[in-house]
């Protein structure tokens, strides 16, 4: 109720509720002062309550649009930061790209000569073996000649 505007529009509003329901009681008969005066009172208290939903709702939508102002004031701010961001690695990149073929024009256009694995030394053979290693044979493969029942001869 503060602002000059909350205030014009409840006087504004309780004057059309004041005519309406004076035109209806004039109507139907004479009204009296007492009935007036109550009328007054009763169109002033319902005024001030319209008044006061009204200025809520638009609260409610000033707020929302000031949310979604900020909202996008934000994301504005957060591209163009983030442009500023990509032009300068841009930059940084083709610094790079720029010192890297600098120095590849510096050093020699041949590359190093390559070097071949080295050889594993030869092991020394010992002299004290002279035949090759007999392959193990496994132990119950063949039956031996003593042991087998079948082929002895009495």
């Amino acid at each position: 109720m503060a602002t000059p505007k909350n205030k014009s529009q409840h006087q504004s509003l309780a004057t059309d509720l004041i005519s309406s329901i004076e035109a209806k009681l004039g109507e139907a008969g004479t009204a009296t002062k007492k009935m007036k005066k109550s009328i007054e009172k009763s169109a002033e208290k319902l005024a001030k309550k319209l008044t006061k939903l009204m200025s809520k709702t638009e609260k409610k939508t000033d707020k929302s649009a000031k949310a979604v102002a900020k909202k996008a004031k934000k994301e504005s701010n957060k591209a163009a930061k983030n442009a500023k961001k990509a032009a300068k690695n841009a930059k940084r990149a083709i610094s790079k790209k720029v010192e890297s073929a600098e120095k590849s024009e510096q050093t020699p256009a041949t590359p190093a000569a390559q070097r071949t694995p080295a050889r594993p030394a030869a092991k020394p053979t010992s002299s004290s073996r002279t035949r090759p290693a007999q392959p193990k044979k496994p132990a119950a493969a063949e039956p031996t000649p003593a042991t087998d029942d079948t082929t002895q001869t009495a």
